[in-house]
């Protein structure tokens, strides 16, 4: 068998048709490790923010606590008003009323 320059030409293609399968191929591959790479790291910030807001609602009744106690000691004035105002922050939030 006799290797001519028609033979070297198709194998020629089809070594470069099968590089370009297998190098798409790698990219596709690629794109979806880095979706769910995003979707982890949403994920985590999502979780982080989740304890956030716990530790902002325990901090806001700590607060209203304190200006409570304020209140009972006859703090007057501005312990009232940012009691008042606390009370119904935290009502609102509580009920999801904008």
């Amino acid at each position: 068998m006799t290797i001519t320059l028609d033979m070297i030409i198709k194998i020629g293609a089809v070594l470069a048709a099968l590089g370009t399968v297998g190098t798409v191929a790698v990219a596709i591959l690629r794109w979806f490790v880095r979706q769910e790479k995003q979707d982890a790291d949403i994920a985590d910030i999502l979780g982080e923010q989740r304890e956030i807001k716990e530790e902002q609602c325990v901090m806001s009744y700590a607060i209203l606590a304190c200006l409570d106690g304020l209140k009972q000691l006859g703090a007057n004035d501005n312990v009232t008003d940012a009691h008042n105002k606390l009370e119904k922050h935290l009502n609102k939030k509580a009920h999801d009323v904008a």
